[in-house]
């Protein structure tokens, strides 16, 4: 039996590691580019939503490639017969 060894996605945790940080500085630190839309109300109110989709997206990723890069991985179920 061979066992196929995956490689670990060393870059892409660091490429959304990078981005994540990159997002959480700029919504820490430039509240003035981006608050008056976010308190407009009516459709700009789905700004705030999209945003928070793109933080979870890019977190996640990164979250995901960290864990796979530390070898920790869910176990694999077994399938019922």
């Amino acid at each position: 039996m061979v066992e196929v060894v995956k490689k670990k996605p060393v870059v892409k945790a660091l490429v959304y590691g990078l981005l994540s940080t990159i997002l959480y500085y700029l919504l820490l630190t430039k509240q003035n580019l981006y608050a008056p839309y976010f308190t407009k109300g009516g459709v700009y109110a789905f700004l705030i939503i999209l945003t928070a989709f793109i933080f979870s997206f890019v977190h996640g990723t990164f979250t995901d490639c960290f864990w796979k890069v530390l070898g920790i991985e869910p176990k694999k179920r077994r399938e019922v017969k």
